[in-house]
Protein backbone atom coordinates (compact mmCIF):
# COMPACT_ATOMS: atom_id res chain seq x y z
CA UNK A 1 0.00 0.00 0.00
CA UNK A 2 1.43 3.28 -0.98
CA UNK A 3 0.49 6.82 0.02
CA UNK A 4 -0.51 9.91 -2.48
CA UNK A 5 1.74 12.42 -2.67
CA UNK A 6 0.77 15.03 0.03
CA UNK A 7 0.07 18.51 -1.77
CA UNK A 8 0.74 21.80 0.41
CA UNK A 9 -1.72 23.38 1.70
CA UNK A 10 -3.29 26.27 -0.20
CA UNK A 11 -3.45 30.14 1.52
CA UNK A 12 -6.91 30.75 3.30
CA UNK A 13 -8.57 33.39 0.56
CA UNK A 14 -9.31 35.56 3.76
CA UNK A 15 -6.00 36.04 4.08
CA UNK A 16 -5.17 36.29 0.98
CA UNK A 17 -7.59 38.79 0.97
CA UNK A 18 -6.70 40.84 3.83
CA UNK A 19 -3.56 41.16 2.61
CA UNK A 20 -4.54 42.74 -0.39
CA UNK A 21 -6.83 45.00 0.78
CA UNK A 22 -3.58 46.11 3.66
CA UNK A 23 -0.79 46.32 0.62
CA UNK A 24 -3.73 48.74 -1.39
CA UNK A 25 -4.37 50.37 2.03
CA UNK A 26 -0.46 51.46 2.50
CA UNK A 27 0.17 52.21 -1.20
CA UNK A 28 -3.13 54.57 -0.42
CA UNK A 29 -1.67 55.91 2.44
CA UNK A 30 2.50 56.53 0.84
CA UNK A 31 1.13 57.99 -2.18
CA UNK A 32 -1.02 60.83 0.38
CA UNK A 33 1.75 61.29 2.48
CA UNK A 34 4.23 61.96 -0.13
CA UNK A 35 2.77 62.70 -3.29
CA UNK A 36 -0.84 64.04 -3.82
CA UNK A 37 -3.88 64.40 -2.13
CA UNK A 38 -7.05 65.61 -2.26
CA UNK A 39 -8.92 68.54 -0.37
CA UNK A 40 -12.35 70.48 -0.93
CA UNK A 41 -12.67 74.01 -0.73
CA UNK A 42 -15.03 74.64 1.87
CA UNK A 43 -15.16 79.08 1.89
CA UNK A 44 -15.83 81.63 -0.43
CA UNK A 45 -12.12 83.06 0.06
CA UNK A 46 -10.55 81.88 -3.17
CA UNK A 47 -13.67 82.55 -5.64
CA UNK A 48 -13.91 83.58 -8.76
CA UNK A 49 -10.94 80.86 -9.29
CA UNK A 50 -11.95 77.75 -6.71
CA UNK A 51 -15.18 77.74 -5.48
CA UNK A 52 -17.15 76.46 -2.79
CA UNK A 53 -17.30 72.63 -3.84
CA UNK A 54 -14.54 71.99 -5.69
CA UNK A 55 -12.28 69.15 -4.67
CA UNK A 56 -8.65 69.90 -5.62
CA UNK A 57 -5.71 67.49 -6.09
CA UNK A 58 -3.12 68.97 -4.27
CA UNK A 59 1.12 67.77 -5.15
CA UNK A 60 3.05 67.49 -2.48
CA UNK A 61 5.88 66.50 -5.04
CA UNK A 62 6.25 70.47 -6.38
CA UNK A 63 7.91 71.80 -3.01
CA UNK A 64 9.14 67.97 -2.11
CA UNK A 65 7.24 66.18 0.13
CA UNK A 66 6.96 67.16 4.00
CA UNK A 67 8.00 64.38 6.75
CA UNK A 68 5.51 64.47 9.82
CA UNK A 69 5.55 66.42 12.72
CA UNK A 70 3.54 64.55 14.60
CA UNK A 71 3.13 60.85 15.62
CA UNK A 72 -0.40 59.84 15.09
CA UNK A 73 -3.01 57.28 13.08
CA UNK A 74 -3.34 58.50 9.36
CA UNK A 75 -6.76 59.69 8.51
CA UNK A 76 -7.58 60.71 11.86
CA UNK A 77 -7.76 63.68 14.89
CA UNK A 78 -5.82 61.22 16.99
CA UNK A 79 -2.06 61.66 17.89
CA UNK A 80 0.31 61.52 20.69
CA UNK A 81 0.20 65.20 22.82
CA UNK A 82 3.46 66.92 23.48
CA UNK A 83 5.10 64.62 20.87
CA UNK A 84 6.53 67.17 17.65
CA UNK A 85 9.09 65.60 15.15
CA UNK A 86 11.56 67.91 13.46
CA UNK A 87 11.03 69.77 10.09
CA UNK A 88 12.34 67.87 7.38
CA UNK A 89 11.08 67.92 3.57
CA UNK A 90 12.21 65.95 0.73
CA UNK A 91 13.60 67.92 -2.60
CA UNK A 92 11.25 69.25 -4.62
CA UNK A 93 11.44 69.86 -8.83
CA UNK A 94 10.23 73.32 -8.43
CA UNK A 95 10.51 76.24 -5.98
CA UNK A 96 7.34 78.48 -4.33
CA UNK A 97 6.37 80.67 -7.44
CA UNK A 98 4.52 84.10 -7.32
CA UNK A 99 0.92 83.21 -8.28
CA UNK A 100 0.80 79.50 -7.26
CA UNK A 101 -2.33 78.48 -5.40
CA UNK A 102 -1.19 76.69 -2.38
CA UNK A 103 -2.27 74.94 0.67
CA UNK A 104 -0.88 75.11 3.87
CA UNK A 105 -1.58 74.43 7.62
CA UNK A 106 -3.39 78.04 9.50
CA UNK A 107 0.02 79.58 10.96
CA UNK A 108 -2.14 81.11 13.98
CA UNK A 109 -3.32 77.26 15.23
CA UNK A 110 -1.95 75.51 18.18
CA UNK A 111 -0.82 71.73 18.07
CA UNK A 112 1.86 70.08 15.77
CA UNK A 113 2.29 72.16 12.45
CA UNK A 114 0.83 69.24 10.23
CA UNK A 115 -2.08 68.80 12.52
CA UNK A 116 -3.32 72.20 12.05
CA UNK A 117 -6.21 73.45 9.70
CA UNK A 118 -5.87 73.49 6.39
CA UNK A 119 -6.03 76.84 4.15
CA UNK A 120 -5.59 77.61 0.54
CA UNK A 121 -4.52 80.65 -0.91
CA UNK A 122 -2.28 82.67 -3.79
CA UNK A 123 1.13 83.72 -3.34
CA UNK A 124 2.17 87.01 -3.79
CA UNK A 125 5.00 88.29 -1.80
CA UNK A 126 8.02 85.21 -1.80
CA UNK A 127 11.35 85.34 0.49
CA UNK A 128 13.00 88.81 -0.04
CA UNK A 129 9.71 90.40 -1.22
CA UNK A 130 8.31 94.00 -0.38
CA UNK A 131 4.71 94.04 -0.44
CA UNK A 132 2.39 96.75 -0.92
CA UNK A 133 -1.45 97.40 -1.26
CA UNK A 134 -2.39 100.69 -2.97
CA UNK A 135 -6.26 101.21 -3.62
CA UNK A 136 -6.21 97.53 -3.56
CA UNK A 137 -4.01 97.29 -6.70
CA UNK A 138 -1.05 94.95 -5.07
CA UNK A 139 2.18 95.84 -5.54
CA UNK A 140 5.76 93.64 -4.83
CA UNK A 141 9.03 95.55 -5.16
CA UNK A 142 7.42 98.69 -6.42
CA UNK A 143 5.96 97.06 -9.48
CA UNK A 144 2.31 96.85 -9.58
CA UNK A 145 1.07 92.72 -9.58
CA UNK A 146 -1.46 92.48 -12.39
CA UNK A 147 -5.00 91.05 -11.18
CA UNK A 148 -5.00 86.80 -12.25
CA UNK A 149 -7.76 85.79 -14.43
CA UNK A 150 -9.99 84.20 -11.76
CA UNK A 151 -9.34 87.12 -8.85
CA UNK A 152 -12.42 89.00 -7.93
CA UNK A 153 -12.73 91.97 -6.06
CA UNK A 154 -15.57 94.39 -5.14
CA UNK A 155 -16.15 97.29 -7.70
CA UNK A 156 -18.38 100.50 -8.00
CA UNK A 157 -20.44 101.51 -11.18
CA UNK A 158 -21.09 105.21 -11.58
CA UNK A 159 -24.31 105.29 -13.92
CA UNK A 160 -25.85 107.87 -15.78
CA UNK A 161 -29.25 107.29 -14.29
CA UNK A 162 -31.02 105.51 -10.89
CA UNK A 163 -31.75 101.56 -11.71
CA UNK A 164 -30.03 102.57 -15.15
CA UNK A 165 -29.21 98.95 -15.59
CA UNK A 166 -30.75 96.01 -14.52
CA UNK A 167 -29.33 93.55 -12.10
CA UNK A 168 -29.75 90.46 -14.84
CA UNK A 169 -27.54 92.36 -17.13
CA UNK A 170 -25.00 92.53 -14.46
CA UNK A 171 -25.20 89.35 -13.89
CA UNK A 172 -25.11 88.08 -17.47
CA UNK A 173 -21.90 90.10 -17.66
CA UNK A 174 -20.11 88.56 -14.78
CA UNK A 175 -21.41 90.60 -11.66
CA UNK A 176 -21.98 89.04 -8.17
CA UNK A 177 -23.56 90.29 -5.29
CA UNK A 178 -25.07 93.70 -6.55
CA UNK A 179 -26.04 96.29 -4.07
CA UNK A 180 -27.50 99.60 -5.33
CA UNK A 181 -25.83 102.76 -3.63
CA UNK A 182 -25.51 106.34 -4.04
CA UNK A 183 -28.41 109.31 -2.57
CA UNK A 184 -29.89 108.93 -5.92
CA UNK A 185 -28.93 105.53 -6.24
CA UNK A 186 -26.91 105.95 -9.47
CA UNK A 187 -24.13 103.90 -7.82
CA UNK A 188 -24.06 99.64 -8.59
CA UNK A 189 -20.99 98.00 -6.61
CA UNK A 190 -20.80 94.31 -7.53
CA UNK A 191 -17.78 91.90 -6.93
CA UNK A 192 -16.00 90.72 -10.16
CA UNK A 193 -12.57 90.05 -12.07
CA UNK A 194 -11.72 92.73 -14.01
CA UNK A 195 -12.67 91.27 -17.16
CA UNK A 196 -16.35 91.44 -15.82
CA UNK A 197 -15.96 94.99 -14.67
CA UNK A 198 -15.02 96.06 -18.44
CA UNK A 199 -17.74 94.31 -19.71
CA UNK A 200 -19.94 96.66 -17.46
CA UNK A 201 -17.86 99.67 -18.14
CA UNK A 202 -18.49 99.30 -21.94
CA UNK A 203 -22.32 99.37 -21.04
CA UNK A 204 -23.93 102.79 -22.53
CA UNK A 205 -25.59 103.87 -19.34
CA UNK A 206 -22.21 103.26 -16.95
CA UNK A 207 -19.91 106.54 -17.16
CA UNK A 208 -16.84 104.61 -15.21
CA UNK A 209 -15.99 101.58 -13.33
CA UNK A 210 -13.07 101.85 -10.72
CA UNK A 211 -12.59 99.68 -7.34
CA UNK A 212 -14.63 100.15 -4.38
CA UNK A 213 -13.08 101.27 -1.28
CA UNK A 214 -13.94 101.21 2.45
CA UNK A 215 -12.98 102.46 5.25
CA UNK A 216 -13.57 99.62 7.80
CA UNK A 217 -12.37 100.07 11.67
CA UNK A 218 -13.88 96.82 12.51
CA UNK A 219 -11.72 95.09 10.07
CA UNK A 220 -9.10 97.17 10.83
CA UNK A 221 -8.24 96.44 14.12
CA UNK A 222 -7.79 92.65 12.98
CA UNK A 223 -5.24 93.95 10.25
CA UNK A 224 -1.67 92.46 10.73
CA UNK A 225 0.47 93.62 12.06
CA UNK A 226 -1.08 95.25 15.08
CA UNK A 227 -0.83 98.80 15.37
CA UNK A 228 0.30 99.24 11.94
CA UNK A 229 -2.78 101.30 10.50
CA UNK A 230 -2.68 99.28 7.66
CA UNK A 231 -6.16 98.54 6.14
CA UNK A 232 -7.28 95.90 3.36
CA UNK A 233 -7.28 97.91 0.49
CA UNK A 234 -4.24 100.16 1.21
CA UNK A 235 -1.47 98.08 3.07
CA UNK A 236 2.20 98.32 3.32
CA UNK A 237 5.00 97.92 2.72
CA UNK A 238 6.18 95.04 4.42
CA UNK A 239 8.95 93.29 4.07
CA UNK A 240 8.90 89.66 3.68
CA UNK A 241 11.59 87.75 5.48
CA UNK A 242 13.87 84.92 4.09
CA UNK A 243 16.45 82.42 5.11
CA UNK A 244 19.32 83.94 6.60
CA UNK A 245 18.21 87.29 6.55
CA UNK A 246 19.04 89.75 9.54
CA UNK A 247 16.35 91.73 10.66
CA UNK A 248 16.94 94.83 12.56
CA UNK A 249 13.91 94.32 15.21
CA UNK A 250 13.36 97.00 18.03
CA UNK A 251 10.08 98.53 19.38
CA UNK A 252 9.23 100.06 15.66
CA UNK A 253 8.67 96.60 13.83
CA UNK A 254 7.99 94.17 17.16
CA UNK A 255 4.34 93.10 15.90
CA UNK A 256 5.33 92.59 12.68
CA UNK A 257 8.05 89.93 13.53
CA UNK A 258 7.26 88.39 17.06
CA UNK A 259 5.17 85.94 15.91
CA UNK A 260 8.09 84.86 13.60
CA UNK A 261 10.08 84.63 16.28
CA UNK A 262 8.24 83.35 19.27
CA UNK A 263 6.33 80.47 17.89
CA UNK A 264 7.48 79.81 14.32
CA UNK A 265 11.10 79.74 14.95
CA UNK A 266 10.60 78.62 18.62
CA UNK A 267 11.92 81.10 21.29
CA UNK A 268 8.61 81.24 23.58
CA UNK A 269 10.45 83.55 25.48
CA UNK A 270 11.43 86.61 23.43
CA UNK A 271 9.69 89.72 24.40
CA UNK A 272 10.48 93.25 24.27
CA UNK A 273 12.03 95.02 26.97
CA UNK A 274 10.45 98.50 28.70
CA UNK A 275 13.48 100.36 26.68
CA UNK A 276 12.38 98.97 23.52
CA UNK A 277 14.93 96.69 23.17
CA UNK A 278 14.55 92.68 22.36
CA UNK A 279 15.32 89.97 24.26
CA UNK A 280 15.80 87.01 22.64
CA UNK A 281 17.14 82.78 24.48
CA UNK A 282 18.19 86.30 27.45
CA UNK A 283 20.42 87.99 25.53
CA UNK A 284 19.30 91.52 24.62
CA UNK A 285 19.46 92.13 21.07
CA UNK A 286 18.49 94.13 18.15
CA UNK A 287 19.26 91.59 15.34
CA UNK A 288 17.52 88.81 14.65
CA UNK A 289 19.15 86.24 11.88
CA UNK A 290 15.85 84.40 10.28
CA UNK A 291 15.68 80.35 10.03
CA UNK A 292 13.14 80.01 7.10
CA UNK A 293 11.82 80.94 4.22
CA UNK A 294 7.81 82.82 4.44
CA UNK A 295 5.03 83.97 1.99
CA UNK A 296 2.56 86.79 2.00
CA UNK A 297 -0.35 85.03 0.57
CA UNK A 298 -3.72 87.04 -0.09
CA UNK A 299 -7.10 85.21 -1.45
CA UNK A 300 -8.31 85.59 -5.26
CA UNK A 301 -11.66 86.55 -3.64
CA UNK A 302 -9.60 89.73 -2.18
CA UNK A 303 -12.59 91.42 -0.25
CA UNK A 304 -13.75 88.09 1.56
CA UNK A 305 -10.81 86.57 2.51
CA UNK A 306 -8.95 85.92 5.72
CA UNK A 307 -5.41 86.19 4.67
CA UNK A 308 -1.89 87.57 5.68
CA UNK A 309 -3.13 91.18 5.46
CA UNK A 310 -5.06 89.54 8.78
CA UNK A 311 -2.60 87.05 10.07
CA UNK A 312 0.83 87.79 9.02
CA UNK A 313 3.77 85.52 7.33
CA UNK A 314 2.91 81.58 6.03
CA UNK A 315 6.52 79.78 7.05
CA UNK A 316 7.78 77.31 4.81
CA UNK A 317 7.69 74.44 6.78
CA UNK A 318 3.57 75.08 7.07
CA UNK A 319 3.65 74.41 3.20
CA UNK A 320 2.00 71.46 2.31
CA UNK A 321 1.62 71.58 -1.44
CA UNK A 322 0.76 73.26 -4.56
CA UNK A 323 -3.21 72.99 -5.68
CA UNK A 324 -3.08 71.72 -9.32
CA UNK A 325 -6.13 70.13 -10.09
CA UNK A 326 -9.55 69.81 -9.52
CA UNK A 327 -11.25 66.66 -9.88
CA UNK A 328 -14.96 67.04 -8.83
CA UNK A 329 -17.07 70.41 -8.20
CA UNK A 330 -20.55 69.71 -5.94
CA UNK A 331 -22.58 72.46 -6.18
CA UNK A 332 -24.23 72.31 -2.66
CA UNK A 333 -26.48 75.26 -3.19
CA UNK A 334 -28.58 73.28 -6.28
CA UNK A 335 -27.61 69.99 -4.90
CA UNK A 336 -25.84 68.83 -7.83
CA UNK A 337 -21.91 68.65 -9.45
CA UNK A 338 -20.89 71.17 -11.73
CA UNK A 339 -20.01 69.17 -14.97
CA UNK A 340 -18.10 72.16 -16.50
CA UNK A 341 -15.30 72.23 -13.72
CA UNK A 342 -14.64 68.66 -13.07
CA UNK A 343 -10.68 67.99 -14.63
CA UNK A 344 -9.92 70.97 -14.82
CA UNK A 345 -6.17 72.35 -14.45
CA UNK A 346 -6.09 75.19 -11.48
CA UNK A 347 -4.93 78.65 -12.81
Amino acid sequence: MTAAPSTPPRPPRLRNGLLLVAAALLAALLVRAVAIEGFRIPSESMEGSLLVGDFVLVSKLHYGPRLPMSLGIPLTDVYARGVELPYLRLPGFTEVRRGDAVVFNYPPDTGPVDRRMHYIKRVVGLPGDTVAIRGKEVYVNGRRLDLGQGVQQRWVAHTTAPAAVSFDTLAALGAASVQMRGRRRDQLTFEGTRAAARRVEALAAVERVEPYLRDDPHFAVRIFPAGSGFGRDDYGPLYVPRRGDTLAVGRHNWTAYQALIVRHEDHPEARLLPDGTPEISGRRTTDYVVGQDYYFVLGDNRDSSVDSRVWGFVPRDHLVGKAVYVYFSWDERRGRPRYDRMLRGVQ
